[in-house]
């Protein structure tokens, strides 16, 4: 293709007719004749006659132009001018496109399908055969699916990133299945360089030319949470290490109400050369334990989120006392102040030694007990040996008894001293102690120690050479206060003073607590082997798409605990969280120890980007624009020959006529609107100016219609758009009202009809669309908007809707109330504050008159969307648990329905029983 200032000719042979414009301008000039000048006499008398027709003697120099462009330009238009032109690929035999289809691939997926667009409108033109294969879906018998390249158009829609990487051992065996003579191969790949790669890369290159399309940007995976020293740690990890990048991390989990929001963010930053970043989180437990998952904002990819299991969850500890609590005296109790502590962050069991170690918990805490059995002390080792944590408190039995004296006990830290500062001996001090700062090696370092902690009394260790590694917490004057021993994978921690407040002031200041989380952090259990999990199933409960968007794991199939603890995600295996007897698992794309390698493919291998420029043809547009100057040359040409003046009267008649027809439509179109909404019962939306958004809420309210038509006594006809400046809205039951960011804010008469409409009884549903993104009450553009749009009007107080409200129950009976999208966070009129249960009824006496506006998220009307054959118009989730998603939109629709046309009917089902109790009388 021939290109010229930027712009592809296809027939660049016809611009040589541009060199005949000037030949042109000549004979135009030269036609018609100028008419020859002569002066005679008579003419005088004809002096101000005008004629009808004129006609110059020459041509204007401006009109003269005009048609010389106009020529122009359709002799450019015919040469077929092509903006952006591609350069064509060589190669006529058959093209196999390679998409490896993993996570990495999610963050720019819609432009490697334009990409494998572009590339199929190319071997359509060049007449190639065409197979497209995602490494992630090989087919099953191996063979590549050679057809025609128009073919694959309708079908790249069903690709999709999987949240995994090619199987090695299928992408092994997949070359000798080929059953082709050869092939060129267009390679899109993800970027990143895992198992397997270059043995297929050789094996491709027997075949054809291989070129490769890459993204060249550096890929990003987050690591999964640890604990550190008290903290909650995240690390990402990126494929390529030039400069600086800062990220957003997000923490997400539900609120108190069973919402999920954004419960935390910090920033990330990759330092320059540095392939990996981390943050760490200081969260409070309550906090911690409501974490789901961390991600990055801003990316769409499985690798940019990572799950969170048991690990961030609350733990089980077991509290044993050496003593009777004293009755009535709970203050004095051993165990009182550990209650309190750890009530909030832990889940406490009690019982014998023998039913605890049963339960398996994750911390024992032994305060002031002396000796464990000797039948205890082997089970209680193999616990530790596990990864347990043993938590000892001193106390006058433990002070008084011989346990860990001449010998260390194996469920003792360090050895005691037989005296020293015990109670009732020497330990009667002079003043009280303070404590020492924490070391840099110790669990608690960075806590501020209280100015009014104060020890009086303590068991005292006895010095040996290790005891200076095993102290984590000491006195001002150097003595031991907390020291700790390691046993296997677990550890036993002796606190020398009293877990009460008899020998210290320590269990009364928040230092306690804050000491007691640290020390329950840095026990976690470690990461189960396949010993562990061996024999075991585990049922996956959410899982991750390709996306990174957590899906119900529906009717998944369960996984074996030997291929669990490999933590490597695959087809039978996806990313997400299992769920066994005891405890959850998170599977996440990317592991503790995962790196991510970029490719680095051979010099041989063409390397391209993504970016796809679209060939603009402008033969078109140089076609029309030559029209529209031929159509400007005949009215100028009227207009100097002075014929253009006989039409203006009429001309100017049509105007009038045009002028004056918007207002006899406008009135002919309110009587029109006035009968079509009093006739029948008509659902109406709002016009927003958008619209694609004004045709999606028209086509949804039609399938609400159809949906009351079959289920129903309800009869509506078709639904109507309601401009709120012109229309009347009394007509109209119940407004659907989607809100798009562009959209105008109504003028103060629009406002004021809203507020009759809502005072006279009418319902507005107002979908901000974005629950798959934001939440209501969260800052989203849409949310925003919605803000802006209400803030005129006169609404009540709102309140989540309650699991009683009338909205639950006017039809079916339900609990969730999705549309395209699934969110319980459903907004309504708050009921009254004296609202009480009804006595023998399941749900309050709340206020049973219609709530004038509802507000979601849901994207309600895409859900119920029909066409005019009664299709469903947009998919809702995937398989039967969409369709079950589709079916309870369409059954929050009949119910909301029901609630605006019926009122307090269902309400005023709590008064039965007394109506049946005065009508026996």
């Amino acid at each position: 293709m021939f290109t010229l200032f930027g712009i592809g000719f296809a027939a660049p042979w016809l611009l040589l007719a541009l060199a005949a414009l000037p030949i042109l301008w000549i004979l135009l000039r030269a036609v018609p004749p100028a008419p020859i000048r002569r002066r005679f006499p008579g003419v005088a008398l004809l002096l101000g006659l005008e004629d009808d027709e004129t006609q110059t003697d020459k041509t204007p120099w401006w009109l003269l132009l005009l048609r010389m462009l106009a020529v122009a330009a359709m002799i450019i238009g015919f040469a077929g001018p092509v903006l952006n032109p591609q350069d064509q690929r060589a190669g006529d035999g058959d093209l196999l496109v390679l998409m490896d289809g993993t996570w990495a691939d999610a963050r720019d997926w819609t432009r490697r399908v334009e990409r494998v667009d572009a590339l199929l409108d190319e071997a359509i033109r060049n007449g190639r055969r065409v197979a497209i294969v995602q490494l992630t879906d090989l087919p099953p018998d191996g063979e590549l699916p050679f057809q025609a390249a128009d073919a694959w158009g309708n079908r790249l829609a069903s690709f999709a990133p999987r949240p995994f990487l090619p199987d090695q051992e299928a992408l092994a065996a997949w070359p000798e299945q080929w059953n082709a003579d050869g092939f060129d191969v267009f390679w899109l790949s993800d970027g990143l360089d895992w198992t397997g790669r270059e043995d297929l890369l050789a094996a491709l290159e027997g075949y054809g030319e291989v070129t490769v399309f890459e993204n060249p940007r550096a890929l990003v995976g987050l690591r999964p949470a640890e604990f550190e020293d008290g903290d909650v740690v995240v690390r990402a990890t990126r494929s390529r290490t030039a400069g600086a990048t800062e990220m957003q991390l997000v923490a997400r989990g539900l609120d108190p109400n069973g919402v999920e929001r954004q419960l935390t963010a910090a920033d990330l930053v990759f330092a320059e050369g540095e392939a990996e970043a981390s943050v760490a989180l200081n969260l409070p437990p309550e906090l911690r334990n409501r974490i789901t998952r961390f991600e990055l904002a801003g990316i769409r990819s499985a690798g940019a989120v990572t799950m969170t299991d048991d690990a961030l969850r609350r733990r089980e500890v077991a509290l044993v006392s050496g003593r009777d609590d004293r009755e009535g005296l709970e203050l004095l109790s051993p165990t009182h102040y550990l209650e309190q502590a750890l009530e909030p962050t832990a889940d406490l069991i009690g019982g014998d030694m023998q039913d605890i170690l049963l339960a398996n918990p994750d911390v024992i805490v032994l305060a002031d007990v002396a000796k464990v059995s000797e039948a205890e002390v082997e089970p209680l080792l193999e616990w530790l040996d596990a990864g347990g944590m043993l938590l000892r408190f001193a106390g006058a039995k433990l002070a008084a008894s011989d346990v860990s004296r001449a010998e260390e006990d194996p469920l003792m830290p360090v050895r005691l001293r037989a005296g020293g500062r015990t109670i009732g001996g020497a330990m009667s001090w002079g003043e009280p102690k303070a404590l020492r700062g924490f070391s840099e090696t110790s669990p608690f370092y960075g806590l501020a120690i209280p100015e009014d902690v104060r020890v009086t009394s303590q068991v005292m260790a006895q010095p040996d050479p290790t005891l200076a590694e095993r102290v984590i917490a000491s006195l001002a004057d150097g003595t031991p206060l907390v020291t700790r021993k390691r046993v296997g994978q677990g550890q036993v921690v002796l606190f020398h003073v009293t877990a009460n407040a008899e020998w210290s002031t320590l269990p009364l200041s928040g230092l306690f607590v804050q000491m007691l989380e640290r020390l329950a952090v840095s026990t976690r259990p470690a990461q189960p082997t396949a010993e562990d999990l061996e024999g075991t199933v585990w049922v996956p409960d959410a899982v991750l798409d390709g996306f990174g968007v957590v899906r119900d794991a529906g009717a998944l199939p369960g996984v074996a605990g030997e291929d669990l603890a490999t933590g490597r995600p695959n087809a039978a295996m996806p990313p997400g969280l299992y769920t066994g007897e005891d405890r959850r698992i998170a599977v996440n794309v990317i592991g503790a120890e995962t790196e991510l390698v970029a490719t680095a493919w051979p010099a041989s291998i063409p390397v391209e980007g993504l970016a796809v420029l679209r060939e603009t043809a402008l033969k078109g547009w140089l076609l029309a624009a030559a029209l529209a100057l031929l159509a400007v040359d005949v009215l100028a040409s009227l207009w100097l020959g002075g014929r253009l003046r006989r039409v203006g009267s009429s001309a100017l008649g049509g105007v009038l006529a045009l002028a004056l027809l918007p207002t006899l439509s406008e009135a002919q179109s309110a009587d029109d609107l006035a009968l079509l909404a009093t006739a029948e019962v008509v659902l109406a939306h709002v016009i927003t100016g958008d619209q694609r958004v004004d045709d999606v809420a028209f086509a949804g309210l039609r399938g609400l219609s159809d949906t009351l038509w079959q289920r129903t006594s309800i009869e509506p006809a078709n639904p109507l758009s309601v401009n709120l400046e012109t229309d009347e809205l009394a007509f109209f039951p119940f407004l659907y009202w989607p809100v798009t960011t562009e959209q105008p804010v109504p003028s103060d008469l629009a406002y004021a009809k809203l507020n009759r409409y809502l005072r006279g009884g009418g319902m507005i549903l107002f979908d901000t669309r974005d629950a798959d993104i934001a939440r209501f009450g969260q800052a989203s553009p849409n949310g925003r908007k919605l803000q802006q749009l209400a803030r005129p009007l006169d609404i009540p107080a709102l309140e989540p809707l309650p699991e009683d409200h009338v909205l639950t129950r006017t039809f079916y009976l339900l609990q969730d109330f999705p549309g395209r999208h699934n969110s319980r966070d459903v907004w309504v009129e708050a009921a009254p504050p004296d609202a009480e249960l009804v006595e023998g009824m399941p749900f309050r006496n709340l206020n049973d008159n219609v709530t004038p506006v509802v507000i979601g998220g849901n994207d309600w009307a895409a859900a119920w969307a029909t066409d005019e054959t009664g299709r469903v118009m947009f998919p809702v989730g995937r398989g039967f648990a969409g369709e079950r998603q589709r079916e309870l939109a369409n059954r929050f629709g009949v119910n909301l329905m029901m609630h605006v046309l019926t009122g307090n009917y269902k309400s005023d089902q709590v008064h039965v029983p007394a109506l049946l109790d005065r009508l026996g009388n």
